[in-house]
């Protein structure tokens, strides 16, 4: 018999594969960038790069369980990893067992009847499920799986790693999904929650393919409530976003955007649907944005301006009937007009706020209007009587010679008028385009005064926007003023919405904050680099929501909805978009088909 040995590799080969094995230790692989820089494996928690980690499996579920009960954890706001591992089985061996199962708890059921015991429920029912089991296997309606579900949790500090154990635990445990730590395996549990396909705790559970449908993770935020005005396509899963703002605890809400981002195209969209639903709307405009609008649905167009006819005096008090406290009604008048001095005349002394609270008091006592509201009807002062009250007060001479450019100097006319108009229903904008930069805050205090009144009078459905609402937060008294319409308008079925590019003034006032606080709906658009960071700090966002806002297009973001949020494309069919559009290119076209 001959003997062959094995030929050993040449020497040279040995070298060759040797010198290619340094060469690739020497090489920066993948592995190498993503590796943890430190790493402490612990009983109960693995400490990573300072980060603290933990894995939980699942270990048992209910008999029944409803689809999506995933969801509540997905959507839970922390870094999480869930990792499934599923495993097909053969059905034969399956049926085989089953086919023992089955025999055994009839023989039992027999055996109980025979001897007239009293029924067992839990037997007949266990026997049952496992008949039908068997039907929808044999049918080739199910098919079964080993499944395992594990969660590992990342968190800054151990406190804030048992908290979130602590609530992942008690939403799946109500449930009756029950999981445990994976004591002692924390690094195999860490393992097989990455994207590497590995199940190194090998902890599953029997599951048929209807069970294993329910678990599947495809969820997202739906904000559809079934009534309301269509804000939107919802990104995540090309839903509806149909909404009813007056739903939530309040009505307001915050609009921020880069310029061109298309914040003003998608509320005149807002202001266009909710038109079919009778909402009145009233506007005020700094741009003259809304004037194709409010003609398009036969709305009014008023223009604020040194030569407008239209005039609003400050000085007149709601009527809120004879029944109101007249003694109220001038006080809330009076600190309204005091705030308006602050913008009028420069930053009041405590000397001079008190001259102007009487001067203010003395101006209402010479038309006869008292704290009694039958007096109430008379004629209302206007500016040029506080001026001739200041002219004859000792002590005011400096208020009533700041005062004048508004009463005799190059603004006169404006604010020293009777009010020549009333609010009609439907669409009212306000458009102080051809305001000078200086008058711009005083006409939208003076307007938003004047709004307040009459809304508090009559109360109905109607939505308030302030478009470039950071001009109000350039001063304490306009910026208090908004503040307290923000959080006084749900009483009066008011629905505030706030619209600025400006993000940084808004939010670097603190009543621009409160008025985001007070807003249960918030539309971000597209952002700047120079102020996303402001953005992501107000609302909390991730990383990939503030990238997503960086990189959107127009008319994409995030909508905020009370506690759910979701991606966000506002589309308007071919009519609507000739209408609300702001693009100068488009309406440049439109005017020349128009000959306008």
């Amino acid at each position: 018999m001959a003997l062959f040995k094995r030929k050993p590799k040449p020497q040279k080969e040995a070298d060759a594969r040797k010198a290619v094995e340094q060469f690739e230790a020497g090489l920066v692989s993948i592995r190498d960038l993503v590796a943890p820089a430190s790493m402490e494996i612990k009983n109960d928690s693995i400490e990573l790069n300072g980060r603290f980690v933990r894995t939980l499996f699942v270990l048992t579920y209910p008999q029944y369980i409803e689809t999506n009960w995933l969801n509540p954890v997905i959507n839970y706001d922390v870094d999480l990893d869930i990792s499934m591992h599923i495993y097909p089985i053969d059905s034969t061996a399956i049926m085989n067992t089953l086919r023992r199962k089955v025999a055994e708890m009839e023989s039992s059921l027999r055996i109980n009847q025979e001897k007239g015991a009293v029924r067992d429920p839990e037997l007949e029912v266990a026997y049952q499920d496992a008949e039908e089991l068997r039907d929808r296997l044999q049918r080739g309606m199910e098919r079964f799986f080993h499944y395992g579900l594990y969660f590992t949790i990342y968190a800054k500090t151990p406190e804030e790693l048992e908290s979130i154990t602590q609530h992942i635990e008690t939403t799946l445990g109500g449930q009756l999904v029950y999981t445990k730590h994976a004591l002692l395996q924390m690094e195999q549990g860490f393992n097989s929650s990455l994207p590497l396909g590995l199940d190194e705790l090998d902890i599953v559970r029997n599951m048929t393919s209807s069970s294993l449908a329910t678990t599947f993770p495809f969820t997202s935020v739906d904000l559809t409530t079934g009534k309301g005005v269509l804000y939107g396509i919802n990104r995540h899963n090309n839903s509806l976003i149909l909404f009813d703002r007056f739903d939530l605890e309040n009505a307001n809400m915050a609009v921020f955007a880069k310029s061109g981002g298309g914040k003003s195209y998608a509320v005149k969209l807002e202001v266009l649907r909710s038109a079919m639903f009778g909402t009145d709307t009233i506007v005020i405009d700094p741009e003259n944005e809304y004037e194709t609008l409010a003609n398009a649905i036969g709305g009014s167009f008023i223009s604020i301006s040194l030569n407008s006819d239209k005039r609003i005096n400050p000085f007149d008090l709601p009527d809120l009937g004879v029944d109101a406290d007249g003694e109220k009604v001038l006080r809330s008048a009076i600190v309204t007009l005091l705030g308006l001095m602050n913008l009028l005349v420069g930053t009041l002394t405590p000397e001079e706020d008190a001259l102007m609270d009487k001067a203010l008091h003395e101006t209402y006592a010479l038309k006869d209007i008292t704290n009694d509201t039958a007096t109430h009807k008379n004629p209302m002062p206007t500016m040029e009587d506080l001026q001739n009250v200041l002219d004859n007060m000792q002590g005011a001479e400096s208020l009533s010679q700041r005062l004048s450019k508004y009463t005799r100097g190059t603004f006169a006319g404006i604010f020293n008028k009777p009010t020549n108009f009333d609010l009609d229903t439907g669409l009212v904008v306000f458009n102080i385009r051809d305001l000078e930069d200086a008058l711009r805050p005083i006409a939208m205090y003076v307007v938003l005064n004047y709004i307040w009144n009459k809304i508090r009078f009559n109360i109905k459905k109607r939505l308030l926007i302030i478009d470039e609402a950071w001009i109000l937060m350039q001063y304490e008294d306009s910026a208090k003023f908004l503040y307290s319409i923000a959080k006084r308008a749900r009483k009066y079925y008011l629905g505030l919405t706030t619209i600025t590019q400006d993000v940084e003034d808004f939010l670097g006032s603190k009543y621009g904050k409160a008025v985001v606080a007070n807003s249960s709906l918030q539309l971000l658009f597209r952002q700047s680099p120079a102020s996303i960071d402001v953005v992501a700090e107000t609302f909390n966002l991730t990383q990939g929501e503030k990238f997503l806002l960086l990189e959107s297009e127009v008319g994409e973001g995030l909508f905020f909805a009370g506690t759910n949020h979701a991606a966000i494309k506002v589309v308007a069919s071919y009519v609507e978009d000739k209408i609300v559009t702001s693009d100068p290119a488009q309406l440049a076209e439109l005017r020349n088909l128009t000959g306008e």
